[in-house]
């Protein structure tokens, strides 16, 4: 039987990537997808999940979540690097919706219709989790488990010099999501920023023919512009497709049960992952957290999970 899954992310680049690899699985039933501001806001970010969907056109039509704006959000602009949309500049139409649906309340209403059957696979900031948690405490026991990119367990980060983006961007939501009483697994940049691609990916894609392997060629050179232009650098990461895999392929992954916390308030250390790593320890594990995995492995599972969505894309 295929496993119930939510999709939430902040529509970009990476983001795309990982929802090409995890819509046409038949592993997985995507009951819903749901849009989070981040690396967009909260609008162009209902945009570009109405216009990927729409793109991909999968066979198992997901439930769309919309986002809204994030309280207290930090005023970052990733444009230079991933374009005005977000997505390369590509240019997707998105239609819309007559009634769209809070993110949010779209997560409560499929978790209280399929108790104990839904994975959470958030690729992005964790607003909207918290969100239903706050409106239903009790539904973090209602989750199968919580699988989330984000944080550095070395203080190393990628948008300040020790945060991550996604934590840094709503701390308060990350802090509330670790702390809760829900089976929650974390792939942190430690591991994702290990895994790399160069421009010869583009000749290991999915054929042109098809509508992922046409989408990907829409977006994805301009990344590699852009890090190569603004940033020297001839490869690129691709953060989320990584932490899909970790809901696709979790035994390529080794994990260890830690005791974190998340810095909220601090004006150098905004969004830091906080680990208890005296030698006698004061807090509780409360996170399993994948600590290292084989990247040219991860690599390669990424290609070949592209290609087989495409070849079931048409």
């Amino acid at each position: 039987m295929p496993r119930k899954v939510i999709i939430d992310c902040d529509m970009g680049i990476d983001d795309a990537v990982a929802l090409c690899m995890t819509l046409f699985d038949s592993r997985l039933e995507v009951i819903a997808v749901t849009a989070t501001e981040g690396c967009v806001t909260a609008d162009q970010a209902n945009n570009n999940l109405q216009a990927i969907v729409s793109e991909l056109d999968p066979d198992r039509y997901p439930r769309l979540g919309m986002a809204s704006r994030t309280d207290d959000a930090p005023p970052v602009d990733t444009r230079f690097l991933y374009g005005e949309d977000g997505l390369g500049n590509a240019g997707f139409e998105s239609s819309n919706r007559q009634r769209p649906i809070p993110a949010d309340k779209l997560i409560i209403d499929l978790v209280r219709a399929n108790p104990e059957e839904v994975t959470i696979l958030c690729l992005g900031p964790l607003t909207n989790l918290a969100r239903a948690f706050r409106r239903d405490p009790t539904l973090a026991a209602q989750i199968d488990r919580v699988i989330m990119t984000g944080g550095s367990l070395t203080a190393r980060g990628n948008i300040t010099p020790c945060a991550e983006f996604n934590f840094y961007f709503d701390p308060t939501s990350a802090q509330e999501i670790i702390k809760s009483r829900t089976t929650k697994i974390l792939i942190p940049l430690d591991v994702t920023r290990e895994v790399t691609f160069g421009m010869e990916v583009m000749d290991d894609l999915p054929k042109m023919e098809s509508r992922i392997g046409y989408f990907l060629r829409q977006i994805l050179p301009h990344t590699f512009r852009s890090h190569r232009q603004q940033l020297g650098q001839e490869a690129i990461t691709l953060n989320d497709a990584v932490g899909a895999l970790a809901l696709l392929e979790p035994d390529l992954f080794k994990y260890e049960p830690l005791a974190c916390d998340v810095e909220t308030d601090g004006e150098l250390t905004r969004g830091v992952l906080v680990v208890d790593q005296r030698v006698t320890p004061e807090w509780r594990p409360n996170l399993t957290v994948a600590s290292s995995a084989p990247k040219e492995q991860l690599r390669q599972y990424i290609v070949d999970q592209l290609v087989t969505a495409g070849n079931a894309s048409g």
